[in-house]
């Protein structure tokens, strides 16, 4: 059994605000909320970022228009045990999206990681 690192990206909407910033402030916090409401505080957020089709920078993933906006976030989940990556990806899954009902998640990257000595007696993610 394995230890992974999960990272997803996730879609959130966020309406009546008037700036990026202030969407992807707003699309942390609330993502950050229903986690903390579910016992997943474990999970990180953060804004996530996409790169631009010209240069190829990298820039806040947040679409705003008409006071809407489509915020991209990134969640990060340390999977302790897993059989395998798609183990790993399965477990990661349902410890966010039972949060985060109706949000779009998807993997973007799985990264095995080291086993700690206090891991060894750990099942599922935290």
């Amino acid at each position: 059994m394995s230890n992974y690192a999960v990272a997803m990206e996730a879609a959130w909407l966020v309406r009546d605000v008037e700036e990026t910033d202030d969407a992807i402030g707003v699309a942390v916090s609330e993502a950050g909320k229903r986690l903390n409401e579910t016992d997943k505080q474990y999970v990180e957020v953060e804004p996530g970022v996409t790169g631009c089709p010209a240069c190829g920078e990298p820039f806040d993933a947040a679409f705003l228009a008409a006071n809407t906006a489509l915020v991209g976030l990134l969640l990060e989940i340390d999977v302790f045990n897993a059989d395998s990556e798609e183990h790993a990806e399965r477990i990661a899954k349902s410890e966010v999206g039972g949060a985060l009902r109706d949000v779009p998640l998807e993997v973007i990257e799985i990264v095995e990681t080291e086993a700690d000595e206090d891991d060894e007696t750990d099942d599922g993610a935290r």
